[in-house]
């Protein structure tokens, strides 16, 4: 039977997962709304759609967040304060309309809480935390710039000598497609890692042993709940994320997304939860740079890597505060 507190983490991580769907939204379609090449409601309904496909594929990312970044058997109350924490500055950034990552947010909350829980740094798996979390987060977007620049470049030497309002007839057609693939990442990646802290709330709880994987419930639940926040869309971030960055063509935003494609799939792959936010939003600024690297605001990009950097600090000192307010009450 389910405790109390067991009841309110599995929520608290629907609610995550619900506001990382509209947070992240503007990750998958962005570019298609403002090159025209989808309309808004088509293309929260395609994303919708291709996140809870997604999200069904795998689970490499769900196990590391349930067993791959703290060694020690938690308190229910440790992983809700973790999730509140997440939840926190997901509001925040989307009220301010920045594109931060809401993977970073909620493993940042996790490290926090589970320091303070155990007054101690000994029991995060800092290996862990290194090779799937640090490098990933460094790493990836700068191999989003660079896919993203190569691609885009690749683009201008084939297509040059063709007309431009053919060039953007081609690409309105398959910016579909590489949007749907983007929004299939998205979910492969994203939805994974509220899969990843229900089960480790599960494991915790004594409902699960270590060695299960992810129940279907779970991966059903959480897919559901990311497609239906993804259905509400995140107009705020999409207006930053969709032309605020650099202007978009068809051309550039089907290889920005391509580009983000192939580098989210490729760190599902190997069960790193990286940021689809610091991805995509690389991936357009390597495909702007293609072209010059004035057409890329570079003020605005800037405003975007700071929050990249504070998030994962700031959700761990949330997580952990979250936790000290709790054991004054228990």
């Amino acid at each position: 039977m389910l405790s109390t507190v067991l009841i309110c983490v599995i929520i608290f991580s629907l609610i995550f997962e619900f506001i990382n769907g509209f947070h992240d939204t503007a990750n998958a379609i962005a570019t298609s709304v403002y090159t025209r090449a989808l309309t808004a409601k088509n293309a929260i309904i395609m994303a919708a759609v291709m996140n809870f496909i997604g999200a069904l594929v795998s689970e490499k990312v769900a196990l590391t967040i349930s067993k791959g970044l703290v060694d020690i058997k938690l308190e229910q109350y440790v992983i809700l304060a973790a999730l509140i924490g997440a939840i926190i500055w997901n509001l925040i950034t989307w009220i301010l309309g920045i594109p931060s990552s809401s993977s970073h947010a909620l493993i940042g909350g996790l490290l926090g809480a589970t320091i303070v829980f155990t007054a101690s740094t000994e029991h995060v798996i800092w290996t862990g935390v290194l090779h799937k979390v640090v490098i990933p987060l460094f790493s990836s977007p700068v191999v989003g710039f660079l896919v993203g620049f190569i691609l885009m470049t690749t683009l201008f030497n084939i297509f040059q000598n063709w007309s431009q309002n053919h060039v953007n007839k081609v690409f309105l057609k398959l910016q579909i497609l590489s949007a749907a693939l983007v929004a299939y990442s998205h979910g492969n990646n994203d939805a994974q890692k509220t899969m990843g802290i229900i089960t480790l709330a599960l494991i915790s709880g004594g409902v699960l042993n270590s060695t299960s994987g992810v129940p279907l419930w779970v991966k059903i639940s959480c897919a559901i709940t990311m497609a239906l926040g993804t259905s509400i869309g995140g107009w705020k971030i999409m207006k930053t994320m969709g032309n605020s960055v650099t202007k978009l063509q068809p051309a550039n935003g089907f290889a920005a997304q391509t580009a983000s494609a192939l580098v989210i799939e490729a760190a599902s792959f190997i069960g790193a939860p990286v940021s689809t936010t610091q991805v995509i939003t690389t991936s357009i600024m390597g495909v702007g740079s293609a072209k010059r690297f004035s057409a890329v605001k570079w003020g605005i990009a800037q405003n975007i890597v700071v929050a990249w950097i504070v998030t994962l600090p700031i959700t761990m000192i949330l997580g952990g505060f979250i936790v000290f307010i709790f054991q004054l009450f228990i």
